[in-house]
């Protein structure tokens, strides 16, 4: 009898072990397929300058601008690859995305904004490791750059201005939008500081324009950058 009780208790213990086991590697499973949809965000490199304030962030651009001669970026996209070139015209905001770029900022971050026809803005997410990175870098805006002759042609990357009470128009330093419309967005022109063109890739960005989108143009499936890098 007690041999006949051991069997079975051995069995019982044995088959919740297979189940555990099982549902496990199912759960292990599921962790590895969400991981891969997900770029890994890097961490910021040791901090070598100041935590960015409205305070130093121009003192600081105006120098880092002049240390820092680089003009072009490659921004690798779930879609593809869009090349820019950042226009010498406005320093501060040429100095801002490579110093973001430097950074790694932008890696990790996502297209969640897309109006075809419109634009598309990038620079976000719902990722709480990006709101640590900027955190990490600092709080600051920067000014206006509308004088410089640029219009909002296809192609060209401007900078929105940030959502708090902003009569200045003070453009938000970690996010950029891309005129997608054919003929441009001219209404625009004006309002929000052009720093860069598309030189290669628009293609990509016509292909991210038409992707379907909620009430509130978030892509219902999440377009990461995967990198943005210096390019020669």
């Amino acid at each position: 009898m007690r041999f006949i009780l051991f069997l079975c208790f051995s069995c019982l213990f044995l088959n919740c072990e297979d189940k555990q086991s099982k549902q496990k590697n199912k759960t292990q499973e599921q962790k590895t397929e969400t991981a891969a949809d997900k770029p890994k965000l890097v961490e910021p490199k040791k901090r070598t300058y100041p935590k960015l304030t409205d305070k130093n962030a121009m003192e600081f651009f105006l120098k880092y601008g002049e240390e820092n001669k680089e003009n072009k970026v490659r921004i690798t996209t779930d879609f593809g690859d869009i090349e820019i070139l950042l226009f010498e015209e406005t320093k501060y905001h040429r100095a801002n995305f490579i110093f973001l770029t430097k950074q790694k900022y932008f890696n990790g971050t996502q297209f969640y904004r897309v109006i075809n026809n419109f634009m598309v803005q990038a620079g976000s997410s719902d990722d709480i490791e990006v709101g640590r990175k900027r955190a990490n870098i600092g709080r600051y805006l920067l000014p206006a750059d509308t004088k410089r002759g640029f219009k909002h042609d296809r192609g060209v990357i401007s900078m929105p201005s940030s959502e708090i009470d902003n009569p200045h128009k003070l453009a938000s330093p970690f996010e950029f939008f891309i005129v997608q419309q054919h003929g441009g967005s001219h209404f625009l022109d004006g309002d929000f500081s052009i720093f860069g063109r598309v030189t290669k890739g628009m293609e990509v960005i016509d292909k991210i324009a038409a992707v379907e989108t909620d009430d509130a143009d978030w892509p219902l499936k999440n377009i990461y950058i995967r990198n943005v890098d210096i390019i020669e």
